[in-house]
């Protein structure tokens, strides 16, 4: 399968332009590091004499951990013009990209490369850009990359002088807008003239960014942090903001309730697809989390309802129902709306779908008693648009649990939508419990193919999530019930919970073993719950005592 990632940054592979004309200019700057890191921006790495692609000098970096070894460099360029992007790389996966282009940014990229090659793309700029940041970056947990002679060639094939920028003020508003046990999100607003800002943890510089916000990982429970920002463009760096203070939650998640530490999820069907019929009282003691499935679309773009399908769970009323979510959640478990499913239409794409879809689900909320909704929309999802979306249901329910159960294609990648949705709520996010079914092979943090129905197919992509920037406490398992559950992708219960004890113990691996452990992971997720009961509840006698035994 073809992995198209890029951490921190949009992504779409760009068309290439003809060859270099004689007037062409490269702006960028110490294009084959023969000056150290001069004029770079990088979080890992040093210029090396060897081995070079050409001159005495090429960069070499080395991802570590959710650190994929970035370096960038803003770059003078000309408005409504279009350069060509390019440079040799070798080594292990390799990125060359450009962002703030004023246009759509544009990256490519390539696997493991013994010999040197070339990567090429190009773009174009907007009516008022002067510069733009061009960045090269490895991917996690894989092998060094090299670097050299890096080109910017524009523009359109013609001479001109270089813009000459004015160096940003320093950003206005800087507020933490979230925390969780391991991390801080920070915003504020944006400068007319940056192309880039750098974060500041404690006075050291951690992180740069292209938006108006930032989430700073890693960071230790119950601990406080001060933060600064500064705006950066071709002209140099701002000072830096006033610092304020952050202090990290003392237990691990984001939103969540009252979600144990450790939760097992499993979706309710409001159907008759021939697994058990049941009612909500009906559902095992050992799910935390139930998602009732699923609202879908109204006429009204971004909108969902839903309603008990009586004729179809025997005469079950809607009255019976609202009395059995409340007997739940008076046994301390969470009943929460999903959204959508395999034949689901929702579609949030705008600002006014997204109001619609919070507002919709809110008069759920309130008329069934949920305690929150889940995001299972198998047809498609807008980050920006989810992300307003869910950030105003928050704001009318606050602690409201928030899940997601995207497909493996979903989460290869921090630049896919719901990985970015996941990202952009991580503050109020519960867990992602994601599908790992119906998918054949997918590729692991590790770079290798693994299959369905092993340890290492769960424990290899799990690593993704984990080492792509979500808290340990938001990462879930979602496995089927039975065989009967979905057309593929069932282990055994047994299969399952070594691979939670991979992840979190370090003990029961395969073939890959991750470089750490995850004492926090969320836990496990099933459909369903009447698949479960159709098999005798199998799967929750085996799973559920061990999730919520873990570390």
């Amino acid at each position: 399968m073809l992995l198209v990632a890029l951490a921190g940054g949009a992504l779409a592979v760009g068309g290439l332009t003809g060859s270099a004309q004689a007037a062409d200019v490269n702006v960028a700057k110490n294009a084959g590091f023969e000056s150290g890191l001069a004029n770079w921006t990088c979080t890992a790495g040093s210029a090396v004499s060897s081995p070079v692609h050409g001159g005495a000098s090429a960069l070499k970096a080395t991802p570590a951990g959710q650190d994929h070894a970035r370096c960038s460099q803003t770059v003078a360029v000309q408005p409504n013009s279009t350069y060509r992007l390019s440079a040799w790389v070798q080594g292990g996966y390799a990125y060359l990209g450009a962002s703030g282009t004023g246009t759509t940014d544009v990256s490519t990229w390539t696997p493991d490369s013994s010999s040197w090659k070339e990567l090429k793309t190009s773009f174009t700029t907007g009516a008022s850009t002067s510069s733009v940041t061009v960045y090269t970056h490895g991917w996690y947990g894989q092998q060094p990359y090299l670097v050299d002679d890096v080109s910017v060639l524009g523009p359109d094939g013609g001479g001109g002088g270089d813009p000459d920028p004015v160096i940003p003020v320093s950003p206005s508003g800087l507020a933490v807008s979230g925390t969780t046990s391991s991390s801080v999100s920070l915003s504020w607003s944006p400068v007319a003239n940056a192309t880039g800002y750098n974060v500041y943890r404690d006075g050291t510089k951690v992180q740069s960014v292209n938006g108006s916000s930032a989430t700073v990982t890693g960071l230790a429970a119950d601990t406080s942090y001060t933060f600064q920002v500064t705006a950066t463009n071709a002209a140099g760096e701002s000072p830096r903001t006033t610092s304020v203070n952050g202090r990290t939650a003392t237990t691990g998640g984001g939103g969540g309730g009252d979600v144990p530490a450790h939760a097992v999820t499993g979706y309710w069907q409001n159907f008759n697809n021939g697994a058990a019929v049941q009612r909500i009282s009906d559902v095992q003691a050992q799910y935390d989390i139930i998602a009732v499935a699923f609202a879908d679309a109204t006429s009204t773009p971004g909108a969902v309802d839903f309603a008990v399908d009586s004729a179809g769970l025997g005469g079950y009323t809607e009255a019976q129902f609202k009395a059995d979510v409340a007997a739940k959640q008076a046994a301390g478990k969470s009943v929460i709306i999903s959204i959508g499913g395999e034949k689901g239409t929702v579609s949030v794409n705008s600002a006014a779908s997204a109001t619609a879809f919070a507002d919709s689900v809110y008069a759920l909320m309130q008329e069934y008693g949920f305690d929150g909704v889940d995001i299972d929309l198998e047809n498609g999802l807008n980050s920006t648009y989810m992300t307003q979306a869910l950030r105003s249901l928050a704001a009318k329910a606050p602690g409201l649990v928030i899940t997601m159960a995207p497909q493996t294609i979903d989460m290869q990648s921090t630049s896919n939508e719901y990985f970015k949705t996941a990202l952009n709520i991580k503050d109020i996010l519960t867990v992602v419990n994601m599908q790992y079914y119906n998918s054949g092979s997918m590729l692991g943090c590790d770079g290798k193919v693994y299959s369905q129905g092993s340890v290492d197919f769960l424990t290899a992509l799990a690593c993704i999530q984990l080492e792509g920037g979500l808290a340990p406490s938001q990462v879930g398992l979602g496995l089927p019930a039975s065989t009967r559950g979905a057309g593929s992708g069932y282990v055994a219960p047994s299969v399952v919970n070594a691979a939670l004890d991979c992840l979190t113990r370090g003990t029961s691996c395969g073939s890959f073993k991750p470089s750490r452990t995850y004492p926090s992971l969320r836990g496990a997720m099933t459909w369903s719950t009447n698949w479960d009961a159709t098999a005798g509840n199998a799967w929750s006698n085996a799973v559920g005592p061990h999730v919520h035994n873990l570390p």
